[in-house]
């Protein structure tokens, strides 16, 4: 295999209403994942939507199945030999039932949050077959690729950097809400550093783990857009 990259996988999109959006519309947002070829094996970022009749009424989702979306990026489920969530909403480890016997890394307190109640799909937790790798902040899964915890979205969330020839790509899953709000708050950071007078906009402290990684790309799991610098 050659030297590591990072593609998209479209898993298909859904409709959040418009009393979640905070814009009084509705909006149709896309569902990626990431495959991250390595020498060491094939990650697979996200793993697409798991379905429930009330999920389903609510975000009317248009899924494309794992097999398929795997398909379109040149891969199978078979090839997969280590998974990545960011977190573990039904949006995000959909697929991971079809992905038994593979390592899956989740941050210890994210696993915890996800077995309580009223959390996300309890069948796509604890599927037959499926083995948890969990850490407790960062930990270096592959020589090059490194989960950080990112958390905001959920407690447990972690975004992937991803170590290329050409510069770090963090594949940063529901971080922010997409490349524009990650953008503004690298503004906020830079702006800190420059020890601005004005009164400025609280940013997670994670985001100066991130910013000094340096990355050249920064992708999202509900934006196309890619922030570069």
């Amino acid at each position: 295999m050659h030297a590591p990259s990072v593609q998209r996988v479209d898993f298909g999109y859904f409709v959040r209403p418009a009393e979640e959006t905070g814009t009084g519309s509705s909006r149709v947002e896309p569902c990626l994942g990431y495959l991250v070829r390595h020498p060491d094996g094939l990650v697979l970022f996200d793993t697409g939507m798991g379905s429930h009749p009330e999920l389903d009424a609510h975000y009317r989702p248009r899924r494309r199945p794992l097999p398929e979306a795997l398909a379109a990026a040149g891969a199978s489920v078979a090839e997969v030999t280590l998974v990545v969530n960011c977190h573990l909403h039904f949006d995000h480890c959909g697929g991971n039932p079809s992905l038994a016997g593979r390592p899956v890394v989740a941050q210890r307190t994210e696993l915890e949050l996800a077995r309580g109640a009223d959390y996300t799909l309890p069948e796509l937790v604890d599927a037959p077959g499926l083995q948890y790798l969990e850490v407790d902040g960062e930990a270096e899964v592959l020589p090059g690729v490194i989960v950080v915890p990112t958390p905001g979205h959920t407690a447990g969330h972690q975004s992937l950097v991803v170590r290329l020839d050409d510069g770090t790509v963090i594949v940063a899953g529901q971080s922010h809400e997409g490349a524009s709000a990650y953008g503004a708050d690298v503004a906020a950071w830079q702006a800190g550093r420059d020890r601005h007078d004005a009164v400025l906009p609280l940013t997670p402290a994670w985001v100066d783990r991130l910013a000094q990684l340096d990355p050249r790309r920064v992708v999202f799991a509900h934006d196309h857009a890619v922030w570069e610098p």
